[in-house]
Parts: structure tokens; sequence; C-alpha cells
């Protein structure tokens, strides 16, 4: 289950990368759900994901 909450997030992300505050809300959401290990594997993978998209680095910093 919790892996299904994990591909479900990036899903929704890159759905909603279009709009930085819907990205941000979604990326609050989803940090709120997952699990330490899966938020860590979130971050490498938002990492990648924002590196040619400067308009949603603002949302990284949700990440602690």
């Amino acid at each position: 289950m919790a892996r299904a909450m994990f591909e479900y997030t990036k899903t929704v992300l890159k759905k909603v990368s279009f709009n930085s505050d819907l990205f941000c809300k979604e990326l609050d959401k989803g940090l709120k759900r997952l699990l330490p290990y899966e938020i860590d594997e979130l971050t490498i993978w938002l990492k990648q994901f924002t590196a040619n998209k400067p308009e949603l680095y603002v949302c990284l910093s949700l990440i602690k």
C-alpha cells in the first residue's frame, strides 16, 4: 500500500507540474502521507524532475 502512495504522489506531481502553486500543494500533501524512506526517494526524484523546471524550485523548500 505504501509503495502505491509513492507512485501516486509522483503521478499527481507530474500532472500538476504546469502550475507551481498546485505543485506545492500536492507536494505538501504527499509529504504528509509518505513514509520517511519514501520522502528520501521522492527528494531524489524531485531534484531530477525539476532540473529543467526553475519555476518549481520554490516548492523544493517544503522538503526538510
